[in-house]
């Protein structure tokens, strides 16, 4: 599992240890684990031209140094100084004894680097870049591979927020521990593949964000025994689909029952289209209340305006995952006043009716408005899009790596309510279903989509999420 930690938890662990170390000694650590990284994305260290983008805090210090290791190696490395008078004195004096030198010419410089170095901000840095700063940024992006010391100059590390221009990375070397920016959009975008350093930093239990993997997973993964029946295994129950959207039916049911349901039964009017497609599934006019025994219900992909199966649903006392049209409807006091888990599945648009601003300004502080959404509603939320998160009463908020912009396509979000509700059916937390469902979701889609990637279908996503199923368990 990949933990991040918030800025002010970092610094802590960093002054805790440098209490302990001699003077210098912690950024000789993370300059020699920045080095090798440089390093290994150059290929050949001997010969290559390397520019140093560097402010005036400690992530320009560890530039320098790491800067003065690859010139004692046979690289050219030139530093770039956005203030010099306040570049990092030590620093910038380890690059002079090793040949390296400062650049009077930064954009013929970058013109001709096989790599640039971002070390213009560090972690504390609020808001965009300046217009100096950022026009360095852009030119590197056009140039050479780019490598950010810690994070992406300009992207908030706290909550991923980018409020102005930012650094683009190839790369990103961070030390001690994962950031929040670093995993959370739309910074996560800019930063590229990510490489943690360990710099020996202690931190507590209490991280604020933690991204699942494959081992983690399949912890959570349900597995039936020799003694498993439908009903020890979970039945879902699905209401979905209209007259308008028989798919949306078709798409929920195909994701429980691709997510390891004992059984699903569906109630609403698509039951022809459904059984259509999927004879083994159990179907029941209405209401829900008389539709047979589940474990979790599943409401919303395609319900259109009607919303009299809603109430129905939420008086049950089975984990309730409440997705698309069926979040227009709620109320924070109706969900609060459930004693099961509540599971809401928005995206952005959604997200923002449910707390009343702006589609563009969830996008922009998805962190915060997750968080918001679980809070408001005393529930768990999950926020669908290109990261997707997961937020319940306390703990880390989840982010779901395996996503892929081939998702964004009419109807996956029906299949991972499916495949979600049957999570929830076999006795997973809401917290844990979430994160889960969006895993597996994440790589059927990617399988689906091939290695090159290519325009898949909703329904495609479904059918390959008992091979994600195996990728997780094998």
């Amino acid at each position: 599992m990949r933990t991040a930690y918030s800025v002010s938890t970092v610094r802590a662990a960093e002054r805790e240890l440098m209490a302990r170390l001699p003077e210098g000694a912690l950024m000789q650590r993370a300059a020699a684990g920045l080095a090798v990284a440089c390093g290994e994305l150059l290929g050949r260290v001997y010969g290559a031209r390397v520019v140093l983008l560097v402010g005036s805090g400690d992530n320009g210090g560890d530039a320098l140094y790491a800067g003065a290791r690859l010139a004692r190696r046979g690289a050219g490395v030139v530093a770039a100084l956005l203030s010099p008078e306040r570049a990092h004195p030590g620093g910038l004096a380890a690059l002079r004894r090793a040949g390296g030198r400062v650049s009077d010419d930064a954009l013929r410089d970058i013109a001709r680097a096989d790599l640039v170095v971002d070390g213009i901000v560090g972690i504390g840095g609020r808001g965009g870049l300046r217009p100096p700063a950022a026009q360095l940024a852009r030119a590197a992006w056009e140039s050479a591979p780019v490598l950010a010391v810690d994070l992406p100059s300009g992207v908030d590390a706290d909550s991923g927020e980018v409020s102005g221009e930012a650094v683009r990375a190839d790369v990103t070397v961070t030390f001690g521990a994962y950031k929040p920016g670093l995993l959370i959009d739309p910074a996560r975008e800019r930063a590229g593949a990510l490489r943690l350093v360990d710099i020996g930093l202690t931190l507590p239990d209490g991280a604020e964000v933690a991204a699942l993997q494959h081992a983690d997973v399949a912890e959570l993964l349900p597995r039936p025994t020799a003694e498993s029946d439908k009903y020890r295994r979970g039945v879902v129950g699905v209401v979905a689909g209209s007259a308008r959207y028989p798919g949306a039916a078709v798409l929920a049911v195909a994701g429980a029952l691709r997510g390891g349901a004992g059984a699903v039964r569906y109630v609403g009017p698509a039951a022809d289209a459904v059984l259509a497609r999927f004879p083994e599934t159990l179907v029941h006019a209405g209401p829900p209340r008389k539709a047979g025994r589940v474990q979790a219900w599943v409401i919303g992909p395609g319900l259109g305006d009607e919303s009299g199966a809603l109430e129905d649903v939420l008086a049950s006392e089975v984990p309730v995952l409440v997705d698309a049209d069926g979040l227009r409807f709620l109320t924070p006091e109706r969900i609060r006043e459930r004693t099961a888990e509540t599971l809401l599945t928005p995206h952005a648009g959604e997200a923002a009716a449910l707390l009343g601003r702006g589609r563009e300004e969830v996008e922009a502080a998805r962190l915060a408005s997750v968080r918001e959404l679980a809070a408001r509603y005393g529930a768990t939320a999950l926020l669908k899009g290109s990261t997707t998160l997961v937020a319940g009463a306390d703990g880390p908020v989840r982010v779901n790596p395996t996503g892929t912009g081939w998702l964004a396509t009419a109807g996956s979000g029906d299949v991972l309510s499916g495949v979600t509700g049957s999570l929830l059916a076999a006795g997973l937390t809401a917290r844990d279903a979430g994160s889960a469902g969006a895993y597996l979701h994440g790589l059927a889609a990617r399988r689906a989509a091939g290695p090159a990637g290519a325009p898949i279908l909703a329904s495609e996503v479904a059918a390959h999420l008992d091979v994600a199923w195996r990728d997780v368990t094998d």
